[in-house]
């Protein structure tokens, strides 16, 4: 694993305490992404057989990518969202 900025793990701490405080798990969470289109098998690849529901732009480049899932613990949702910001180019929304 790369070396991670000392702010981004920081921040992502911020965002497991929240998480912790906000959720009783075990609960559906919901992700949402956009990618580029070339990127989209890549984003799939994270959430294995896990159905998504994608929607693409009105040109077609990007698209909106949303995954419901059942977690237990907010350690599973970092891991997931961590994941997916290797992903090129990606927002997560």
């Amino acid at each position: 694993m790369k070396n991670v900025p000392a702010e981004e793990d920081a921040w992502w701490r911020h965002f497991q305490e929240l998480l912790d405080e906000q959720i009783d798990f075990p609960d559906e969470y919901v992700f949402k992404f956009i990618v580029p289109s070339r990127s989209l098998n890549a984003l799939k690849n994270i959430f294995g057989q896990h159905p998504v529901t994608v929607r693409a732009s009105s040109k077609g480049r990007y698209l909106s990518v949303t995954a419901k899932m059942e977690m237990h613990s907010s350690d599973e949702i970092v891991a997931l969202y961590q994941a997916a910001a290797k992903v090129e180019q990606i927002m997560m929304l």
